[in-house]
């Protein structure tokens, strides 16, 4: 199977974990002008089943190094796929109230404040399991990243005040998605062998990982998505035959969503093996600061804010860029 052989190309592969997992919003927004997220989220899921089987029958079968994909599986042993699909599982419902949050409070809220938690704890956490990297660094960059959290909140209270919208059912999803979100990586870690090129019995390599989570997903999906459909948090419930009277290019768009996010997590998974579990994931969940850009420029969520309220968003981003920076010297 393909292996990373170095730091450089792990902090590669967390740069694209970064841009993937920042930008597969866009897909909801794009298809929120006439889908509802929780019909969007059954494609989004799909996409990420379909490309954890891609990419475990090409870089996972491939290769001199490590297990390929399908051996890989059969040899498994079950406590470690249970891990590996309970992480899919904790995942899924995080992301749902992410992808809510989205929906109601934009992009440039959620994803900072949803995310931004996520990375927070989720370093701390993977940090205590598996310590990797100079720590004063790593905290150093964590707590300017917290505090691009909350000037990105105190951005969107001030701009949403004075446009009279505040919405707090937003900012209280977006908290429980990134508490919620912080756990799951560390599931999938642990299911993980400690040397991808001489991987231990009954471990799981990433490829195999990858797609046991993705079977957690699909298989959670079918209950947390089915209740949101029928409580939903805001609108009228939902039925699976809304779902069928679906357009193409709206089953496509959501499904491109989960390929997007998937290529990251991947990535994100294979960068491990060289940058540890800590680093692999803070560098990741800098998507946060992609999708803060996307949010403000491209969907202008902030359009008409005032002098203060840019100045805090300007803040927000140089406080996450020397955060990232400060991850990635502690890793090398």
């Amino acid at each position: 199977m393909f292996i990373p052989q170095s730091y450089s190309l792990a902090v590669v592969l967390c740069i694209i974990t970064m841009l993937c997992w920042g930008s597969w919003g866009n897909t909801q927004k794009l298809a929120g002008k006439s889908w509802r997220f929780e019909l969007f989220y059954w494609d989004y899921v799909i996409g990420i089943m379909i490309f954890s089987l891609l990419i475990g029958f090409t870089l996972g079968s491939h290769g001199e190094h490590g297990r390929k994909f399908a051996a890989d599986i059969v040899q498994a042993d079950p406590s470690n796929i249970l891990k590996a699909v309970a992480g899919g599982i904790i995942f899924n419902a995080s992301n749902i109230l992410l992808v809510a949050a989205m929906a109601i409070a934009g992009m440039a809220l959620a994803f900072p404040v949803g995310v931004g938690i996520a990375l927070a704890l989720g370093v701390i956490i993977n940090y205590i399991f598996a310590p990797y990297g100079n720590a004063a660094w790593l905290f150093t960059g964590l707590a300017l990243i917290v505090a691009a959290i909350i000037l990105d909140a105190i951005a969107y209270k001030k701009h949403s005040a004075s446009l009279q919208k505040v919405s707090g059912k937003g900012i209280m999803l977006s908290v429980s998605a990134g508490v919620l979100m912080a756990l799951f990586y560390r599931f999938v870690a642990g299911s993980m062998v400690s040397s991808f090129e001489l991987p231990e019995a009954g471990k799981l390599t990433p490829y195999s990982a990858i797609f046991f989570f993705a079977v957690g997903v699909l298989i959670s999906n079918f209950l947390f998505n089915y209740l949101i459909m029928k409580r939903p948090f805001e609108g009228e419930p939902l039925s699976f035959r809304d779902y069928r009277n679906g357009s193409m290019t709206s089953h496509l768009t959501g499904i491109l969503g989960g390929i997007i996010w998937a290529i990251g997590m991947s990535m994100s998974i294979l960068a491990s093996g060289k940058a540890g579990f800590a680093i692999s994931y803070g560098l990741g969940q800098g998507a946060t600061l992609i999708a803060a850009l996307w949010g403000v420029f491209i969907w202008k969520e902030f359009k008409g804010a005032s002098g203060n309220v840019s100045t805090l968003i300007t803040l927000m981003f140089l406080a996450y860029l020397a955060g990232l920076g400060l991850l990635v010297y502690a890793g090398a």
